[in-house]
């Protein structure tokens, strides 16, 4: 291997190399090649950190973006810190959603085999991989970049923390959106609102609807996927429902409220009246499909992260200058959404080789010339999660009329409280991440399409977490 090597995401692609295998798409869909843009470069004070390891190398895995051109850019800057600091890194793309990325990443860990440093979603990932005793304490890098960045996000201080120390890095913030078609709806004579209760958006999707002229408003599935599972979860917490306690401990998903707001969602997928809404195949649709048909121009509302905004926009589809961005939906249980996002974080695996350099690259990768560069090919989907960062660059205050939103979420006062006492974000939980990852919300929705009463349901549901929990090390 050549010196100050690199591998590029194609050679990645061609040698079928990756913890999970490179070819599948990513969690909300996969998007086209682009040569990134030169990267940032290293600040000084870095490459002299980096000095006594010059010569070195390490692995990294990256938690694969929508936008290829963001992967690009992301493996420009790799490549960029690596020739400046006289280091080798194979950077690898890793797919989040293939259902057992923590098995293997902990099974590599355990051999021996990992990889010095990778980025994950903090709220999916983190307690997973703490609980397994796979990750190292990296609060030292958090206080640095914290007094030179101010405060990283909100969530991130819930997600990434245990005891009191810092397990992750916080990255980049991942913007998450409620998307519908503005220009249907005047069509309409109806007036765009920032804010809608589940019940006003299935209606205003049914009223937007014209199957003879392609058009479905709701476009999402329930089929298994990231983004099912993140609107099942995101309609059964507006309803006062979660899958646990709020301390993260005990499952508590078996509740009226629960069973309400599923009973409100199978109706959606099973009522005639609402079946002009629903786009042909929707039943099956992967991750995938919802950012495809969406720019594609036949669908007037889904929910995705800031990815399928942002390819709308790169690549001047016409969908984005009729995009009405809104902050998500209220339930019976809340008077404001529930809206959190979410931030990837870098974590440093137990026996990395090259801790030091790990170290050094993530701070690298998160200051404001080099998340740029990703940023830009992704609006909205790579936002910063360190506060001076936000202001470091005029393409994060001004690059896009959705940016202050996000920051606003990301400066949230945590936690989120709805009417009957549950707190959001809930404590970090290895159990409902788990429970999340198997897609037992999911295969619930799909029980209930399928005849079964939503009350008998979600008790199955409920029983599945319970055992998820239990091998998780939190027995119920």
């Amino acid at each position: 291997m050549k010196d100050n090597l690199v591998r590029s995401r194609r050679e990645f692609l061609g040698l079928g190399v990756g913890l999970v295998g490179a070819a599948g798409l990513a969690a909300c869909g996969a998007g086209s090649e682009s040569t990134p843009p030169p990267a940032a470069d290293v600040p000084q004070e870095l490459i002299d950190a980096a000095g006594s390891l010059k010569g070195s190398s390490m692995g990294m895995l990256s938690q694969r973006l929508y936008s290829e051109a963001a992967n690009a850019a992301l493996d420009s800057s790799v490549k960029k810190f690596a020739d400046s600091t006289g280091t080798t890194i194979e950077n690898s793309l890793v797919q989040a959603d293939a259902g057992d990325i923590v098995a293997k990443i902990d099974a590599e860990v355990k051999g021996g085999v990992a990889r010095d440093l990778a980025f994950m979603t903090n709220s999916r990932f983190v307690a997973q991989f703490h609980a397994l005793g796979d990750l190292e304490d990296v609060t030292d890098v958090v206080e640095a970049l914290t007094a030179k960045y101010g405060e990283p996000t909100a969530e991130s201080k819930n997600f990434c923390v245990f005891d009191g120390r810092w397990f992750a890095i916080p990255y980049h913030f991942i913007g998450i959106g409620s998307f519908l078609r503005k220009d249907w709806m005047q069509e309409k004579g109806i007036t765009p609102k920032e804010i809608y209760s589940w019940e006003e958006l299935r209606d205003l999707c049914l009223e937007i609807s014209d199957p003879g002229k392609r058009r479905f408003g709701w476009g999402m599935t329930v089929n298994r996927s990231g983004d099912a599972n993140g609107m099942i979860e995101a309609l059964i917490n507006s309803y006062g429902g979660a899958i646990a306690s709020n301390d993260g401990t005990k499952v508590m998903f078996n509740s009226p409220e629960t069973v309400q707001a599923v009973t409100f969602l199978g109706d959606l997928y099973t009522n005639a009246k609402y079946q002009p809404m629903l786009p042909p195949g929707v039943a099956a649709w992967t991750d995938s499909s919802n950012n495809e048909n969406w720019l594609a121009g036949i669908l007037g509302y889904t929910r995705n992260q800031f990815s399928v905004y942002a390819d709308s926009k790169t690549k001047k589809n016409p969908v984005y200058d009729n995009t009405h961005v809104f902050a998500d939906c209220i339930g019976p249980a809340t008077d404001n959404p529930l809206l959190l996002g979410q931030s990837q974080a870098f974590v440093i695996f137990k026996g990395a080789k090259n801790p030091d350099l790990a170290k050094l690259l993530a701070q690298y990768l998160i200051t404001a010339p080099a998340l740029a560069g990703v940023a830009k090919e992704a609006p909205g989907l790579a936002l910063p999660a360190w506060q001076k960062v936000w202001d470091a660059d005029p393409f994060f205050t001004s690059g896009d009329p959705a940016f202050p939103i996000m920051r606003k979420i990301t400066e949230l006062s945590l936690p989120l409280t709805t009417k009957n006492g549950l707190q959001f974000p809930q404590k970090a939980s290895a159990g409902q991440q788990a429970a999340v990852g198997a897609y037992v919300l999911t295969d619930m929705m799909q029980e209930v399409i399928q005849g079964t009463s939503p009350a008998q349901a979600v008790r199955t549901a409920h029983d599945k977490m319970v055992q998820i929990f239990t091998q998780q090390g939190q027995p119920q």
